[in-house]
């Protein structure tokens, strides 16, 4: 079993690359000796392997790093469009994708995870014995150590104990996270903010999901909620929103949003379409984008703020990451926030792919149940 000790040096490894046994003493502060010990255990298990060895003044020192076979996840999205179930190994590598139907009874879903999870792994036989864990991504506020669902409006659920469900079904140790907090996750371990102790994702599609990395681990808020900008008041009196109140975020710029106000417009609902006209002078077009982006704008800036970040990453499902949704969020970020904030923030835009959400369920369990986080 991996000790605290074991797993600081992997987190280390993890979010910086390969280490060398001196860096990392430096980093732990704890004696050559220990080190020693704690690196040859991790390379007798196969957990770290040796890779480039680097000259100096003095003894060549080698670098040590993840052996990405040496420990495998799997991930369960349960996002609206598409529940999606992946087989990542240690670096966040995808080894195989399913996509499983999408169901609203939990029995139903929990037998299409078990099924599916055999399926995976009698495809994968030799991942089978290193399975270190399966993590849910639930869009929903989640008990995220029971593993308790408290409410999902998408999926009707309340008070349900979805982690220990599966974790019955399959045998396997099972964790649960809200899907915004699984996919920053997923990109502090694997992606965009990797390396990053204190940063955001913001991720753009028919809703808005934000999740927040404070001092390199995953901020939920007293009850789980920290994160749901999708529902900050950003026009007082505004439209109408499904959780009940009006003016929310969401409503001006999710893509679900702007294509309802391209279609009122009599203009092409989608993003690139829409960025498209805009971009051939279409006042109509321009009008609505730059309000999108000026909301989503403002409630960055309000991040930038209050919580400092070093790097925030808008992640959008659609749409040219240059086009002036994108441009107009950044001059409004810039514009609302103090003159020093603004030039230490380091913003920038991705692709969110579909299978994002459940790589970002697997780091759950990585996390959790490798890393440690």
């Amino acid at each position: 079993m991996l000790t605290e000790s074991h797993a600081s040096i992997l987190r280390l490894i993890n979010q910086f690359g390969p280490l060398s046994r001196t860096e990392l003493v430096g980093q732990l502060g704890i004696s050559k000796a220990s080190m020693s010990a704690l690196a040859s255990d991790l390379l007798g298990r196969g957990v770290l392997t040796e890779g480039e060895t680097i000259y100096g003044a003095g003894r060549p020192a080698t670098r040590l790093q993840l052996s990405g076979s040496s420990a495998y996840f799997i991930g369960v999205s349960l996002a609206p469009a598409q529940f999606t179930l992946t087989l990542a190994d240690l670096h966040g590598a995808v080894i195989d994708a399913r996509e499983l139907p999408v169901e609203r009874e939990a029995s139903s879903i929990v037998a299409a995870i078990a099924g599916a999870v055999e399926q995976v792994l009698d495809a994968h036989p030799t991942t089978r014995s290193r399975i270190a864990g399966i993590g849910l991504a639930v869009p929903g506020f989640v008990d995220s150590f029971s593993g308790l669902c408290v409410r999902s409006t998408l999926l009707d659920w309340r008070e349900m104990p979805i982690g220990a469900m599966v974790a019955e079904a399959t045998g396997l140790t099972t964790f649960v996270e809200n899907d915004a907090n699984a996919l920053a996750f997923g990109e502090h371990l694997f992606g965009s903010l990797r390396g990053c102790e204190q940063g955001t994702l913001i991720a753009v599609g028919d809703g808005i999901g934000c999740g927040h990395i404070i001092n390199g681990e995953l901020h939920r808020g007293a009850r789980g909620g920290a994160g749901e900008i999708a529902h900050a008041t950003v026009e007082p009196n505004g439209l109408p929103c499904q959780c009940g109140k009006r003016g929310c975020l969401d409503t001006l710029a999710s893509l679900r949003s702007i294509a309802a106000h391209a279609r009122d417009a009599g203009l092409p609902e989608g993003l690139t379409a829409l960025e498209a006209e805009a971009a051939r002078g279409d006042r109509g077009a321009v009008a609505i984008l730059h309000k999108a982006g000026s909301a989503l704008g403002l409630a960055v800036a309000q991040i930038v703020q209050s919580l400092d970040p070093q790097r925030i990453v808008v992640a959008l499902t659609d749409g040219p990451l240059d086009g002036l949704y994108a441009r107009v969020l950044r001059q409004t970020v810039e514009a609302n926030v103090m003159p020093d904030d603004g030039r230490r923030l380091e913003l920038t835009t991705m692709r969110l792919e579909q299978r994002a959400w459940a790589i970002g369920a697997a780091s759950v369990a990585a996390g959790r149940g490798f890393f440690r986080l």
